[in-house]
């Protein structure tokens, strides 16, 4: 059981690598017009397009959870040049890629390895000045410094969303390569998301 849990570990990691340096306009989403050239939805949920069956086959082919954790991945690394945007996000992002697959530490290393980001930035680009003990954040209503996803990979928050983290929930849920994560409740969605604490502002 070891044995195939590890192989198929490794197959979801290689296939997240190869996805997120694909080309959006490569991907099978794009090719069923579900999606355009830079990542964008192009069909809303009730329209007509899936009143045809091989519509609706495609789109739950193409466009998984795990399909569009990775396209709201790629058009955030896409905002700056060598996705240097989302390196206050990257502790986050690497927490949702790990859920999501059920993954091991040695495959987040795996991943972050060939992302070529230096996790030192990373450390860097975080902040405690409201902290209230030892790691635990000051209770109350953040925004969000960046945009960035829901822990369901599907919806993007907005810069400036408004981030609540309330009193019991305001310790760390998980470190991922040394960068601790917290969870907050997203106001817009009333869905929860991650985040460092690089990514929030009073």
């Amino acid at each position: 059981m070891g044995i195939m849990k590890s192989a198929a570990d490794l197959v979801y990691t290689i296939r997240f690598l190869k996805m997120l340096v694909t080309p959006f306009n490569k991907l099978g989403a794009f090719k069923a017009g579900i999606i355009d050239k830079d990542g964008k939805k192009l069909i809303k949920k009730g329209s007509d397009w899936f009143y045809i069956e091989k519509n609706r086959r495609a789109y739950k082919a193409h466009y998984t959870s795990f399909i569009r954790l990775i396209i709201n991945l790629k058009k955030l690394m896409a905002k700056v040049p060598g996705g240097r945007s989302i390196i206050a996000r990257y502790g986050a992002a690497l927490l949702l890629i790990k859920e999501d697959g059920n993954l091991s530490d040695r495959q987040i290393n795996m991943i972050h390895e060939e992302t070529g980001i230096d996790i030192l930035d990373c450390l860097v680009e975080t902040t405690q000045w409201y902290m209230i003990e030892g790691k635990e954040l000051s209770k109350g209503v953040y925004r969000s410094k960046f945009d960035t996803v829901i822990t369901t990979g599907e919806e993007i928050v907005s810069k400036g969303d408004k981030v609540r983290v309330v009193e019991g929930h305001a310790l760390p849920i998980d470190s991922v390569l040394g960068i601790d994560i917290y969870e907050g409740i997203h106001l817009k969605s009333g869905q929860p998301m991650y985040f460092s604490t690089g990514e929030i502002e009073k």
